[in-house]
């Protein structure tokens, strides 16, 4: 997870290669990489696999996304939406930590 908002940092595919990479890197299945804010203020993340291509989408991806734009205090709602680049994604709240989701 890195936050744009809080990390001035420019993700190519050799950075996330090496940011991922097990044995020279932090280690990780692939990067979060939001909140992004677009002109109607909507939230967007880009979801980078270890191989720095960008995801379609990913379930777990997307609850752990959620989960920190509740503990952030990005989100002080139970519903709203979040754009990926496979679509627009339909996010709930049940109660804390427990999230729900609907890609369409």
């Amino acid at each position: 997870m890195i936050d744009p908002q809080k990390y001035k940092i420019i993700l190519t595919e050799n950075n996330i290669r090496k940011i991922c990479h097990r044995n020279f890197g932090v280690g990780s299945d692939g990067i979060l990489f939001g909140p992004i804010f677009d002109e109607n203020q909507e939230i967007h993340v880009k979801i980078f696999n270890p191989d720095g291509s960008e995801a379609e989408k990913s379930g777990n991806g997307v609850r752990i996304f959620s989960r920190y734009l509740f503990d952030a205090k990005y989100i002080t709602t139970k519903k709203f939406r979040l754009h990926i680049l496979g679509g627009m994604v339909n996010v709930e709240y049940l109660k804390y930590g427990n999230v729900v989701q609907d890609i369409r």
